[in-house]
């Protein structure tokens, strides 16, 4: 870990211009540099750098920050690697926390396990390459599946030897120790004593991490024998996670990023063929079910997937889960299916890549078009599978996180498989309101009680007596509109008109603060809200709290919403929430005072919402009593009446 006071050296030695201009031609316009944004394509210049603020901000994308999340950004690199890159362009010297004697056992044990796979590497390319067996086996059967010699040293492929213990043998006189051999699973020891080579003749594919160190290995047997695994990975170890790599990404990440779309297949051939037509925003699976580390991991370089399935229909269905998994991570997904018996690997072999890229898109599909095209034949005719289909689509579409997409998906999925929109809208909000259906079951019989007690004793909901003057839509949004107010006039004051008719000047920041007992929930949100708190109190009321303090913040996401929140249209944080009601005053003083108590209250009332749904997760419980469920219930009677007399004040505020 880097110590704050290395962190803080860093980015006071840190010129935003200096680190952008590494990477971007920039021109200067007035204070400003301007430049076309390196994270998206354009035309125009939308790319600005503000050597005042020491920040950047494409307008066109979105992207901005500071120069160490330029760094992590544009380079693809973690917060700590950034730290390093810039460090080392100033000579700062990176001093970081003392390990203790476990952690750098460990630490050394990896390194160990990292320079024993680096050997392999070699060891198995040098096989491959220039010996008798390694030739005849596995160099003319990687010839056979259309590989070139360019591809092939590419991508590193190898090939150990059929001897039962060559390689081992060979580490062993090379000084490596058996402890790592047997830890990154090159090697297994036998019960009977001696060793076994875990890829003894296969072809080997190594498996890169992101930064291109191999971390493991993947085999393909050659010998025929139907007791033998086709395929074999390195076993999980310190330095390899299954379910936190993806093959080929190394190599396509720069391209997925340039085509803001990651290919995902299922094997290694799959990439390496699909490489050498030139389509190289691809990466796979590697045999294993798709993860959401691994979703996560494209979502580093792109938000959108395409996968590619083979004319197996039967493989094709026990792999739907995987479009769910993407969605819920809040990624774009699309398909496409090869014609039967086509895969990856042979429909790149048999076609040119024009051919290849022009089949992707113009037969990539969303995921409602298909599964319903994948599945309506089997409904064809019958009216029950036919709404098996339509629950499938429908799980598929409450997984979507953005609750526009799902608005458009529902239009899409209504007009598809005519049903009424209204039922697919409900539906889809009650999976959402049960956990996505998980539980499901458990929630409805032990919360039906309740409902029909609440339905007897709960006064109008709050919904209705807001009706269309309630602002927002959750509790993120108002959190964020509080903070943008903190950030942008913390220091400012604002007049607020008492009942008798005086008239009170108050502080913006000491208002807020004192009316908010409950800090926001979202991570970054509550992180920018305390450390203002913090400033501010070491300030004093009225005091303007330094905006570098948050931009140059030792959490990369607290830096990118500050810029976000900074750079935006000046009237931004305090008018998006508000600006469906048309809501607009002359001067800046008047739309403080306008709508600082209103969002006070809004936030006060979102966060009785959220109380109320911590008592509906009670009421899940199986273990619940009749005397509890009462308790409970009498709990959200009382605070939809305090719930109720906000909603009054701001409609009074808001008329």
């Amino acid at each position: 870990m880097i110590d704050r006071a290395t962190v803080d050296r860093i980015y006071a030695a840190a010129d935003v211009v200096d680190i952008v201009s590494d990477f971007v031609t920039l021109k200067r316009a007035g204070v400003n540099y301007k430049a076309c944004c390196p994270f998206h394509s354009e035309d125009t210049p939308s790319f600005v750098v503000s050597p005042a603020k020491g920040l950047y901000k494409c307008f066109g994308c979105g992207k901005g920050g500071n120069a160490v999340t330029f760094v992590m950004e544009h380079e693809k690199m973690t917060y700590v690697e950034a730290l390093k890159f810039v460090a080392k362009k100033y000579g700062i010297e990176v001093q970081e926390r003392e390990m203790s004697d476990e952690e750098k056992q460990r630490n050394d044990d990896r390194e160990s396990m990292m320079v024993v796979n680096s050997w392999a590497y070699d060891y198995f390319k040098q096989q491959l390459s220039d010996t008798d067996e390694g030739l005849s086996v596995g160099k003319s059967y990687l010839r056979q599946r259309g590989f070139t010699d360019a591809t092939i040293a590419r991508f590193g492929l190898g090939y150990c030897p059929s001897k039962g213990d060559q390689m081992t043998q060979a580490a062993l006189s090379a000084g490596y120790k058996e402890q790592f051999l047997t830890g990154t699973g090159l090697s297994i020891k036998r019960e009977t004593g001696g060793w076994y080579d875990r890829f003894c003749g296969r072809v080997i594919f190594p498996i890169h991490s992101i930064s291109g160190r191999v971390i493991a290995f993947g085999g393909r047997v050659m010998r025929k024998d139907d007791r033998t695994a086709k395929y074999l990975n390195s076993p999980e170890s310190p330095v390899y996670s299954k379910t936190n790599s993806l093959y080929g990404l190394y190599f396509a990440k720069a391209a997925i990023t340039k085509h803001n779309y990651c290919i995902l297949v299922e094997g290694y051939t799959d990439v390496i063929q699909m490489h050498q037509k030139g389509i190289e925003n691809v990466v796979a699976s590697s045999g294993t079910s798709l993860t959401t580390e691994q979703i996560r991991l494209i979502g580093r370089f792109t938000r959108n997937i395409t996968v590619i399935y083979d004319g197996d229909s039967a493989g094709i269905k026990a792999s739907l889960r995987g479009i769910d998994m993407i969605l819920r991570e809040g990624m774009n997904v699309r398909i496409v299916l090869l014609p039967a018996p086509e895969d990856p690997d042979s429909f790149a072999r048999n076609h040119t890549a024009e051919e290849v890229r022009d089949y992707i898109d113009t037969h990539s599909e969303d995921f409602i078009s298909f599964k319903a095209n994948l599945l309506m034949e089997e409904a064809k005719g019958d009216p029950i599978r036919k709404a098996e289909l339509i629950q499938d689509i429908v799980q598929s579409i409450s997984e979507v996180p953005d609750k526009i997409q799902r608005s458009v998906f529902v239009k899409d999925c209504a007009k598809k498989m005519d049903i009424s929109e209204q039922v697919l809208l409900d539906e889809v909000a009650r999976r959402r309101m049960l956990g996505v259906d998980k539980g499901a079951v458990e929630f409805v019989n032990n919360f039906r009680r309740g409902q029909q007690f609440a339905e007897r004793t709960t006064p109008p909901t709050v919904e209705q007596q807001l009706g269309h003057v309630q602002p927002g839509s959750d509790v993120a949004e108002v959190e964020k509109e509080l903070v943008s107010c903190l950030l942008l006039y913390g220091h400012q004051n604002f007049e607020m008109r008492e009942s008798g008719g005086s008239r009170l000047l108050l502080n913006v920041a000491d208002t807020i603060f004192r009316s908010i007992e409950i800090p926001p929930c979202t991570p970054v949100y509550r992180t920018i809200y305390e450390e203002y708190y913090r400033q501010w109190e070491e300030r004093g009321v009225g005091e303007k709290v330094p905006e570098d303090i948050f931009i140059s913040y030792n959490d990369p996401e607290v830096c990118n919403v500050t810029v976000d929140m900074l750079t935006a249209d000046s009237n931004y944080s305090l008018s998006n929430i508000w600006k469906k009601h048309d809501i607009y005053h002359d001067s800046e003083e008047a739309l403080l005072s306008s709508r600082i108590p209103r969002l006070i209250f809004l936030y006060q009332f979102k966060a009785l919402d959220s109380t109320v749904d911590e008592l509906k997760k009670k009421l899940a419980t199986e273990e619940i009593t009749d005397e509890e469920v009462d308790a409970i219930l009498g709990q959200i009677n009382d605070i939809n009446k305090a719930r109720l007399e906000l909603a009054g004040r701001i409609n009074r505020l808001i008329v």
